[in-house]
């Protein structure tokens, strides 16, 4: 693994990068939940299989997480910050694929097409704050790009619905953190990376 920081208009941002044994037959770039880090179980389990499959995946530590601070930034400042490391660290040799949990799934929905992806994953995306089903996120899920949405079926912020290039993964018993049968998250990922020829 190696990991080093980058400049970004939003401070620095700290980006670990773990590469396959082979060739990379594509990219996968992760970000984070709003007060968690790039540790978390479900990111981990995905970048262990995803790399077994050839894929070199990023995994991206916003700005202020690097300060210190757990109160996320403005999303405007977060999709700043993002695509200034995405840009800095992509590969066009290789198809990029952008993703994370939570706030993280939500910034990389949101800049997807503008980064050119050729997919997205989206970890726990939460649809809603919890017990406000009425503000819904949805049209933040991108309406053309091969979209892998992997949530809980008992996550408080809600599931949003498989429509277009977007497909919902739902998790049985899982809440919003994916810890319930991790190896089975990591799994339908995986298959999902195959299907799309972005692993082997």
């Amino acid at each position: 693994m190696r990991s080093f920081e980058i400049d970004t208009p939003r401070g620095p941002a700290r980006v670990q990068v773990v590469d396959p044994a082979g060739p990379p037959v594509s990219m996968l770039v992760l970000g984070h939940g709003a007060g968690g880090d790039v540790d978390a179980p479900d990111l981990t389990a995905v970048r262990d299989v995803a790399v077994a499959g050839g894929v070199r995946v990023v995994l991206v530590t916003q700005p202020y997480r690097v300060a210190g601070r757990r109160a996320p930034a403005p999303a405007g400042h977060l999709d700043e910050a993002w695509t200034a490391v995405v840009t800095e660290v992509r590969d066009p040799a290789v198809p990029l694929i952008v993703g994370g949990r939570s706030s993280g799934a939500r910034v990389a929905c949101r800049t997807a097409a503008a980064l050119s992806a050729a997919g997205v994953l989206a970890l726990a995306f939460p649809l809603h704050p919890p017990g406000k089903p009425e503000r819904s996120r949805a049209d933040e899920l991108p309406a053309t790009l091969p979209t892998l949405v992997v949530n809980g079926d008992r996550d408080p912020f809600g599931m949003p619905g498989a429509t277009g290039a977007v497909e919902v993964a739902v998790r049985p018993g899982a809440v919003h953190d994916l810890r319930r049968d991790l190896p089975g998250t990591a799994a339908v990922v995986a298959d999902w990376l195959r299907r799309h020829r972005w692993a082997r």
